[in-house]
């Protein structure tokens, strides 16, 4: 029996995928996925060994969605807790990507991002999309949080798309670690115009 399957993990329904919070079985998929060229391209933050992978999960992003996760339970004010979840295909459970989201220094104040990324392979079949819908209904529904940010690199035209797709407003071009990235923006208040629809 598998570790996760003794403690009940958190997860986000997202119809043929669903979110769910980073585990030490996860280590080897994010490892393999973070170093795929079109990952690395586009994350090199998330570029690791390994053994770096292993340590940051256990050391880094498990504690950091507990404190999350328990903030969200006791308060609603997730403050600065940052949430990691991996994307998995539901018929088969396996591991696809990651869908996270954390305050991004280099933005202006509110700067709570939302993050993604999908294996190669599985690019293209609207899954980063379903995903970065799940974590955003999660975050308006269960959080204070008002202000969403996702930023994309100006040439990662399928990343940009994603982020239109999920209802995110242009805002502008923002240099970050020397290269340009256009920078969008989504309230609670367009969210909920959003889904009214």
């Amino acid at each position: 029996m598998r570790e996760e399957n003794l403690t009940r993990l958190f997860r986000i329904d997202c119809g043929d995928i669903y979110l769910q919070e980073f585990t030490i079985q996860d280590a080897e998929s994010i490892y393999k996925i973070s170093n795929q060229p079109e990952i690395e391209k586009f994350l090199p933050d998330w570029k690791s060994t390994k053994e770096q992978r292993v340590h940051w999960i256990i050391n880094d992003e498990i504690p950091a969605n507990k404190a999350f996760l328990d903030a969200v339970k006791t308060t609603s004010n997730i403050e600065v807790h940052s949430l990691q979840l991996g994307i998995f295909i539901k018929d088969t459970n396996e591991f696809i990507g990651w869908c996270c989201t954390g305050i991004k220094e280099e933005l202006p104040s509110p700067n709570r991002e939302i993050m993604y990324a999908i294996s190669s392979e599985y690019q293209n079949n609207g899954y980063a999309t379903k995903a970065t819908k799940g974590l955003i209904d999660y975050l308006f529904k269960n959080t204070n949080v008002d202000v969403l940010n996702a930023v994309a690199l100006i040439n990662n035209v399928p990343s940009n798309k994603v982020i239109e797709k999920c209802g995110f407003t242009y805002l502008s071009q923002q240099t970050i670690e020397n290269q340009l990235y256009n920078h969008y923006l989504l309230s609670k208040s367009e969210w909920i115009k959003n889904i009214a629809l």
